[in-house]
């Protein structure tokens, strides 16, 4: 069994902008406990967390990274997660795995765009949540100032458990011995001031409080614990990962402070599908059920398929069975690991709290709950919001014949990522893959190239554009073929007209008097379904359509099927060009998350590009979310656009919403692009 119970195991994410220092801080923390000898760099790519080779060429962390360490007779899991904001779905994925998102912030910066937001996520789930400020040794900072923007942006119940001293090189103690001098404020009044916000979650505890003037911080634990768990209180600690100020006490808060499983709030978990689901709490007994929940897969090119998850209930050890989801097959645990970096630590048992692996299980996928027992085969977490992959590009292969190694690569990498989307777009014929920005695109092409080995060529998606009419028409066509022997005939008159956006296509057969027999009328159909694929206009297919055969006539020894195919597609070209046929393109609901500042230039960049605002709602702090709809065409590049304009700050999300005329001139474009694209295949 675990020397830990789940009374002795903190798990914390370290989250935040990218720079703050979390990968570094990382790797301090383990070296102050003794869990490695020595302190790596993330500069020399030798932490850790950063253990992939293209995090140690980007020297920036681009995946989640799980280590633990023990101290003071508690095992503390620590996940360090990306800051960049193409990846910061991974970051996302890690919170269900913890009781504590810690918000790491640059001294140097402030408060950054993925802080705020991960800040909010945070508190969707309900995790206790504390800051840790970092870099407090660096030159040209305010430290009083930056704590103000703290507590303007996420509240005046952000109160420091420490204070930096002697020009960061060390910090002094707010809550267990709050002594001594500090840089800034007053040790003795920010010991009071967490004090005083602890004892309102507790009325008992404020009387005796009020009465006696002092409480002892063995009184405090458990109505911390409720502050924390009530977002009454976020705590902020200040550290340097550099010169190591502050760490060995920050190591005391995660042991001391922070909730253990039996403490934070409990998994947002719902048993049953739909409607009908229902919330349902995970006990951490260790003599329960097992219940865990897989946070991250790592598809090794060694070892095959890993998931990482975390314990919930019950106890995992390496005789285990265990079922994946709603699947009806039991797999065997035959290793139980621990996770340091890239590493897997063989352990007898995996309590409530821990974060554990499994190897070699090919169906374990990101999100699926783990069990040992069929009561337990409908349990998913509540669904992570995860932002939408907005960046989109078409790939095919360099080389012919990589066509299934390309497929079998985007598969395993669509495992790994959630926010990482593959789709064959059938309309245009191309595999579009699409992530959250241009540096996640660059990632996942460079992983095909180096771990998959194989290289694609990308172009920019062509847009689902279609094509309909907008007026009633007749066509006929007559094909007679004439070649010696059996000849080929069939004749077909029809009429087109335009039904609702939307409606699609309706073929219907109003020919009287056997003038097409039975058995050709699908051959009709069938023709003027191969101009659907292909319309005439500009080559898009043709939508919203009703087409009815009124009639036509046949030929009792020269009638064939392939005659009327050729009759129906030709009367249905016919039609289309006498029924004022256009171009139809996708508009998308946009939604553009930006700095107040940045307001006018979005609006006017909406503008120019043939969309409109519908309105603006506030986000927090200085932040706007502006709507509107764009025609899709005109987003290419946009979130490029979009990072110039905010520094970085914006962020945009786009659904579909309707297919509208394009303007005459963008539909001649089209029309000249096709024309020419169909004489150049001709001559080919």
């Amino acid at each position: 069994m675990s020397k830990f119970s789940p009374e002795a195991i903190r798990t914390i994410a370290l989250v935040g902008h990218g720079s703050a220092g979390k990968t570094t801080l990382t790797e301090a923390l383990l070296a102050k406990a003794g869990a490695i000898n020595t302190l790596g760099s993330v500069e020399k790519g030798t932490t850790v967390c950063d253990s992939d080779a293209l995090e140690k060429q980007y020297q920036h962390s681009l995946n989640a990274a799980v280590v633990h360490l023990e101290h003071a007779g508690t095992r503390v899991h620590l996940v360090d997660t990306p800051g960049l904001p193409d990846f910061i779905g991974r970051a996302i994925g890690a919170l269900p795995a913890v009781e504590t998102a810690a918000m790491v912030v640059n001294a140097q910066n402030g408060v950054e765009m993925i802080t705020s937001r991960m800040m909010h996520w945070a508190s969707k789930r309900n995790l206790c949540r504390m800051i840790i400020v970092n870099k407090i040794d660096a030159e040209n900072i305010d430290l009083p100032a930056l704590l103000e923007k703290i507590q303007a942006a996420f509240g005046k119940e952000c109160l420091p458990i420490n204070l930096p001293a002697d020009g960061g090189t060390r910090v002094v103690d707010c809550f267990f011995n709050p002594a001594g001098e500090s840089d800034f404020s007053s040790v003795a009044e920010s010991h009071s001031a967490l004090v005083d916000q602890v004892v309102e979650v507790d009325e008992a505890l404020m009387a005796k409080y009020l009465e006696q003037g002092e409480i002892a911080p063995t009184e405090l634990h458990e109505p911390f614990e409720k502050a924390l768990r009530e977002g009454h209180l976020i705590p902020v600690c200040f550290t340097s990962a550099r010169n190591g100020a502050g760490v060995a006490e920050l190591l005391d808060v995660l042991v001391k402070l922070m909730p253990n499983p039996t403490e934070g709030n409990s998994p947002q978990l719902l048993k049953g599908e739909g409607e009908q689901a229902t919330p349902i709490q995970a006990d951490p007994d260790p003599k329960k059920h097992v219940i865990a929940h897989v946070f991250k897969v790592v598809i090794d090119p060694f070892i095959g398929k890993v998931g990482v998850f975390r314990v919930h209930q019950g106890t995992i050890t390496k005789d285990t069975q265990l079922f994946v989801g709603e699947g009806r097959k039991a797999f065997k645990v035959g290793h139980a690991y621990l996770v340091q970096g890239k590493d897997l630590v063989e352990t007898d048992a995996l309590v409530p709290g821990d974060i554990g692996a499994v190897a070699k299980v090919e169906e374990i996928q990101f999100d699926a709950v783990l069990h040992d027992s069929h009561d337990e085969d409908q349990i998913h977490l509540v669904p992570l919001e995860f932002p939408l992959p907005m960046h989109s590009v078409a790939i095919e292969p360099k080389r012919r014949g990589d066509e299934q190694k390309i497929s079998d690569a985007l598969h395993k990498l669509a495992a790994e990522d959630p926010t990482f989307k593959v789709e064959h777009n059938a309309t245009v014929n191309q595999t579009i893959i699409s992530g959250l920005g241009d540096l996640h695109m660059r990632y996942i092409l460079d992983r095909m190239a180096g771990q998959h080995h194989v290289e694609v060529a990308t172009k920019p998606p062509r847009i689902p554009y279609r094509e309909t009419i907008t007026a009633r028409a007749e066509g006929h066509h007559r094909h007679k073929k004439q070649t010696g022997g059996a000849g080929q005939f069939g004749e077909v008159f029809l009429r087109v007209e335009p039904l609702r956006r939307g409606a699609g296509f309706e073929f219907r057969d109003e020919s009287k008097g056997g003038v097409i027999p039975n058995q050709f009328i699908p051959a009709v159909e069938k023709g003027v379904r191969q101009v659907l694929e292909s319309g005439p206009v500009a080559g898009y297919p043709v939508h919203d359509v009703r087409v009815t055969v009124y009639d036509g006539k046949h030929h009792p020894v020269d009638s064939k099927e392939v005659a009327f195919i050729a009759a129906g597609k030709r009367a249905f070209m016919d039609a289309i060009g006498k029924a004022r046929p256009i171009i139809l393109e996708p508009i998308v609901n946009i939604e553009v998350a930006a700095p107040e500042g940045n307001m006018g230039d979005i609006a006017g960049d909406i503008s120019s590009k043939r969309g409109q605002l519908s309105g603006t709602d506030a986000l927090g702090p200085g932040m706007l979310l502006i709507k509107g709809r764009v025609p899709l065409a005109e987003l290419n590049n946009y979130q490029a656009r979009l990072k110039s304009v905010t520094a970085g700050q914006g962020s945009f999300s786009i659904e579909f919403s309707h297919y509208d005329p394009v303007p005459p001139n963008l539909q001649k474009d089209l029309s000249t692009q096709h024309a020419k694209t169909a004489v150049h295949a001709e001559e080919d």
